[in-house]
């Protein structure tokens, strides 16, 4: 037996096909009804039947010849002589037909024969503009769904592109961290240090987070939580923990998600610029609090002095998660960067 998957677009594409098909009926539908419902009290139900029912029917023959054969010609080649020669051969056999029948058939019900053996000008003026005003009505309906099908496809083709850039951005996040991890690795191996096991198990749990999750659109605060501290343990150890580290942590972590790889490149920033094993009195504050609508993440650092003669430029990995922010929290995300001569804060505020 064949499974057949209805792709998501591929189901928006048919809703929309019985979304138009349902318009054009709902229209067509409300015109024959009112237009019987005014002439009935006037005329009776057969006489409305037939006066309605035979101008609809070229109306409707006119219409879809030119809304599904001619029209798309104009979309296509932008010829206008050539959509007006199309249209004019359209307009020619159906005025003809119509008059042709009516004389039949309005002859048997009207009083005054004569009206339906001459043709005047008012009468082929009054044919016309009524055939042409569906022709403009079902147009318009035409331009208009080819205007939002063309709307739809450029806010498609807009967030595959943002998508990509995202994507492209998390892979550039991803080497960036793992080669200063490895620089760090291999310190500590050159070193001979008693730790390096421990390293690599530390390691190897970041790096399972970042080839099964960091992919992922959303992730649980509390496994990036987790792949923080992993980090700070790193640090910790490559440091030999010559600095003081307060990270606080208040709210339902476990029940809130994500963008992930956000938090750490600020951790890590404070790590590059706030502490030194050749300085004392290196500390970072870390604060992140989360209610059901709010995440809050401070990060405070003492600048050192190599900090402070580079003037703490923000370097790849701020102005590659500021641009991840613009595209995972569109006007969801507020952040303040506080640089001032001894330390140096940012606070984020997202909106869950």
């Amino acid at each position: 037996m064949r499974n057949f998957r209805f792709s998501p677009t591929a189901l928006q594409n048919t809703l929309f096909k019985y979304r138009v098909l349902l318009l054009h009926i709902s229209f067509w539908v409300l015109y024959f009804s009112y237009r019987i419902y005014d002439i009935y009290g006037y005329t009776g139900l057969e006489r409305a039947l037939i006066y309605t029912g035979l101008p609809t029917a070229f109306n409707l023959i006119a219409s879809y010849t030119h809304y599904i054969f001619i029209l798309p010609i104009l979309f296509r080649d932008k010829n206008w002589k050539k959509y007006l020669l199309l249209l004019i051969a359209l307009l020619i056999p159906i005025f003809c037909a119509r008059i042709l029948v009516e004389n039949q058939v309005y002859a048997q019900f009207s009083p005054n024969e004569d009206y339906f053996k001459t043709l005047k000008l008012s009468r082929v003026i009054s044919t016309l503009w009524d055939t042409l005003t569906f022709l403009v009505f079902t147009g318009m309906i035409r331009f208009a769904l080819d205007w939002f099908e063309l709307e739809h496809k450029r806010k498609q083709l807009e967030n595959e592109k943002l998508n990509a850039e995202l994507n492209y951005l998390k892979s550039q996040i991803n080497p960036h961290f793992l080669f200063n991890t490895l620089h760090n690795l291999n310190s500590l191996v050159y070193a001979g240090a008693r730790n390096a096991n421990d390293v690599i198990i530390k390691l190897s749990n970041i790096m399972r987070y970042m080839i099964y999750e960091s992919g992922k659109e959303r992730v649980s605060l509390d496994s990036e939580i987790n792949y923080m501290n992993d980090y700070i343990h790193l640090e910790s150890i490559r440091l030999n923990n010559s600095f003081k580290l307060d990270f606080k942590i208040d709210g339902p972590v476990d029940q809130v998600k994500i963008a992930p790889l956000v938090l750490i490149t600020f951790l890590e920033n404070a790590f590059k610029h706030g502490v030194s094993d050749q300085e004392a009195d290196c500390w970072i504050n870390v604060n992140l609090s989360v209610t059901a609508s709010e995440l809050r993440y401070q990060v405070s650092n003492k600048k050192t002095k190599s900090a402070k003669q580079d003037k703490l430029k923000s370097g790849f990995g701020l102005d590659n998660v500021k641009r991840r922010l613009s595209l995972s929290y569109p006007d969801k995300h507020s952040l303040i960067v506080r640089d001032l001569d001894d330390t140096y804060t940012i606070d984020l505020t997202l909106q869950l």
